[in-house]
């Protein structure tokens, strides 16, 4: 099971849990020349191990484990995995 951005993230990406994630599975990076290009940042499911870190300090509460996505957001879920090619 991965984590999940969610709504919450659009118009803020806050990009700290970038800073936090030990896996580098959360993109674009600030640095990345499409940070500007999308709404929200995402979650690579296959990177993910699962720590909570990025969770932990999202400014915005936006990031769920995927079992635990509120219903209004479940489409975060393939949102997150169509940013990877899944």
């Amino acid at each position: 099971m991965a984590y999940v951005i969610c709504e919450p993230c659009i118009g803020t990406k806050d990009a700290t849990c970038t800073d936090v994630c030990p896996t580098d599975a959360i993109h674009p990076m600030r640095t990345d020349p499409r940070f500007g290009a999308v709404d929200q940042l995402f979650i690579d499911p296959h990177n993910c191990i699962d720590c909570g870190m990025c969770a932990g300090v999202c400014p915005v509460n936006a990031i769920y484990l995927k079992d635990d996505v509120p219903q209004p957001w479940i489409e975060y879920i393939q949102k997150n995995a169509d940013y990877y090619g899944g």
